[in-house]
């Protein structure tokens, strides 16, 4: 195991959402292709919002405002790996989404809540099932705000 693989990665990842839809990213991280947020690691002395702007931008070139914490990941399923997710929501601000990282990422698109493309990475599942169940004023804050497996 190399040393990324003896401890958890730890990222911020942020939903941004426009017109009720939300912007994804078909990802090539994997043998399997999935969906999921921008994101990726907190640089040193960064804020979780300041960090979200800046994934948003590099990722994608989209402008997000009104960020809020939604929810926490612990996701074993992908071992070796072990990543720890902090799952923000944002509204779009301004920008046409383009694949700007395209050795990441295959498109970027806004997808409806009722319409996900899939498979969608874990973290990503877990943070849109928090924020609909929110959404529909059910369900118990505590499981809501933190997803833990």
């Amino acid at each position: 195991m190399d040393e990324r693989q003896q401890k958890p990665n730890y990222a911020i990842r942020v939903m941004v959402f426009k017109d009720k839809k939300v912007l994804l990213g078909k990802s090539k991280a994997s043998a399997v292709v999935r969906y999921g947020p921008p994101g990726g690691h907190l640089e040193y002395l960064e804020s979780f919002e300041d960090c979200a702007k800046r994934e948003a931008m590099e990722e994608c070139g989209v402008k997000i405002q009104n960020i809020k914490f939604q929810a926490i990941s612990n996701v074993t399923e992908y071992q070796p790996y072990h990543n720890i997710n902090i799952m923000l929501t944002a509204d779009w601000k301004s920008g046409e989404p383009k694949n700007l990282e395209p050795e990441k990422f295959e498109s970027w698109d806004w997808y409806d809540l009722d319409n996900l493309p899939k498979p969608l990475w874990k973290n990503c599942e877990l943070a849109l099932e928090s924020y609909k169940t929110l959404r529909r004023g059910s369900g118990q804050a505590e499981k809501n705000y933190f997803d833990i497996e």
